[in-house]
C-alpha cells in the first residue's frame, strides 16, 4: 500500500513501528559497544539491482554502518545508504535513503547471516516532459542476508549481500503498480574501534 493512500492513523503507526524497531536495534548496538570491544565502522560501496525489472541495470551505491558484538555469536548493526535507479526508459528516477537495523548471527568469526528492518524514504522524480508531480513515500521494509569478513590487521574487508522486501509501490506511469524489491552486494572496510 502506498503511504499516500494509507489512512493517516495507519501511516503514522507504520512510521512509528519502523522508527521504533530501527531505534531499538541502534540502542542494542550502542549498549553492546559500551560492553564489548568488538565495534566496527563500515563505509561501503556496492551494487544494487531491482528484482522485478528485467530491463534494469545494476547501479552503484554507497553506505555507512556501525556494527557491534552484542553477545558471543551475535552482532547488531545500524546503517544508512543512498541508492537510485532509472525506470521506464529513464522517464522515472527512483532515489532512496534507507536507514536499517540488523541482527547478525556469527557461527564463525568471519561469517555472518541474519536480517533486519528498515525505513525506506523514496523519491520518485518524473521526467519534466511528462508533467507529472514528483512524489515521496516512506515505507517499512525487511531484509535477509549475510556476509564474510576477511581480517586485515586492525580492520577487515566486509563482503555483504542482502535481499530487501518492500511490497507493492504505485507509479503514475504504466504499469501503475510495481514491486520495488531489490538486492544489494557491498564491499566495505570494517574499521575496528
Amino acid at each position: 500500500m502506498n503511504s499516500s493512500t494509507m489512512h493517516p492513523v495507519m501511516r503514522f503507526a507504520t512510521r512509528r513501528l519502523a522508527v521504533g524497531l530501527v531505534c531499538a536495534i541502534a540502542s542494542l548496538a550502542v549498549a553492546g559497544a559500551a560492553r564489548a570491544s568488538g565495534s566496527e565502522l563500515i563505509p561501503s560501496i556496492g551494487v544494487t539491482r531491482s528484482v522485478h525489472d528485467s530491463n534494469a541495470d545494476a547501479q552503484v551505491y554507497g553506505g555507512l554502518a556501525v556494527r557491534t558484538t552484542m553477545l558471543p555469536g551475535l552482532k547488531a548493526e545500524i546503517g544508512a545508504a543512498y541508492r537510485s535507479e532509472d525506470r521506464n526508459g529513464g522517464s522515472l528516477k527512483v532515489r532512496q535513503w534507507p536507514v536499517t537495523g540488523s541482527l547478525w548471527l556469527t557461527p564463525l568469526p568471519v561469517i555472518y547471516a541474519g536480517g533486519g528492518v528498515g525505513w525506506y524514504h523514496t523519491t520518485f522524480d518524473y521526467a519534466p516532459a511528462l508533467a507529472i508531480a514528483n512524489q515521496t513515500t516512506e515505507k517499512f521494509g525487511v531484509h535477509l542476508g549475510g556476509g564474510l569478513e576477511v581480517p586485515l590487521g586492525p580492520a577487515a574487508l566486509d563482503l555483504n549481500g542482502r535481499y530487501v522486501f518492500l511490497g507493492t509501490e504505485q507509479s503514475q506511469l504504466p504499469p501503475q503498480k510495481f514491486n520495488p524489491d531489490f538486492w544489494t552486494t557491498t564491499l566495505g572496510l570494517a574499521i575496528r574501534f
